[in-house]
């Protein structure tokens, strides 16, 4: 059975503020709340600290999980209202079907790879240079962050259809008479920045970007990615590959939570997944 949890945050606790300043803090407390978690299983999760005064996490396990350390330690435990809402995810499953729409919010961590990045870090330059005086000629591939909003929407549309799903055209009003022809800089700016590459303008924006740094175990290596928050609307087109997606996450750093894709009736233009 799986299991989607919202656990609401306290951002002014002392154990609130590490948690959430470091993904790999907030992971090893993610997965303190899961008894015998399978090995190999894969859990996802993610933090929408888009209200700075209740940020809430979302974790979606594959057993039911108690998240009473987490509420305890940087939740309001004495407050009213429900700390940790854990849910049943299998009646959202049921419902996916081809054609269905949703409103969605999604973290991830959109990149390219590349065999020459234009600015190599320290550690990029070193490989290069070991690799020229290396006798092989194959160099393995640098996975680099889109830093761009043009770049991470191209990222997230060109691969909609292997995920099951599909990002309708936005629903607009048409333009007030004299103005359908009407074409401004920043229209001309896009275009050369190929944000026409995936045709008309689909119902999705951007609502985050943040570039994520940190040190594993305190003095290991240093883990760099790049992560952005989409939210829109999407259409159904393959229920097999949708679910999949749903369960196992989307793009890499699904570690570090990137990856859970959360979805929400389509009430009202404004609906919050």
């Amino acid at each position: 059975m799986t299991y989607l949890s919202r656990i609401r945050i306290n951002p002014l606790r002392a154990e609130s503020r590490r948690l959430l300043a470091n993904p790999r803090a907030m992971r090893g407390a993610v997965m303190g709340g899961i008894p015998d978690a399978p090995q190999g299983d894969r859990v996802l999760w993610r933090l929408d600290a888009d209200n700075p005064r209740r940020p809430h996490l979302f974790v979606l396990t594959s057993a039911k999980p108690d998240w009473t350390h987490i509420v305890e330690k940087a939740g309001w435990p004495d407050a009213d209202g429900e700390h940790a809402a854990v849910r049943d995810y299998a009646p959202l499953l049921d419902q996916i079907a081809i054609g269905r729409e949703f409103a969605f919010r999604l973290t991830a961590s959109p990149v390219q790879n590349t065999a020459a990045p234009v600015s190599p870090t320290p550690a990029q330059a070193a490989r290069l240079a070991a690799a020229a005086d290396s006798d092989s000629k194959r160099v393995r591939g640098f996975r680099l962050g889109h830093s761009t909003a043009t770049a991470q929407l191209n990222w997230f549309l060109t691969r909609t259809a292997r995920w099951g799903f599909d990002v309708p055209t936005a629903r607009t009003d048409d333009a007030a008479p004299g103005l359908a022809d009407s074409r401004t800089a920043g229209d001309a700016r896009s275009a050369e920045e190929g944000a026409g590459d995936v045709g008309p303008a689909r119902d999705i924006r951007i609502t985050a970007s943040r570039r994520h740094s940190f040190v594993k175990n305190g003095k290991g290596p240093r883990v760099t990615f790049q992560s952005a928050t989409f939210e829109g609307r999407l259409q159904v087109t393959d229920p097999a590959a949708f679910v999949t997606r749903l369960l196992e996450g989307i793009g890499p750093s699904k570690a570090y939570g990137c990856g859970l894709l959360t979805l929400a009736p389509l009430r009202s233009r404004t609906a919050t997944p």
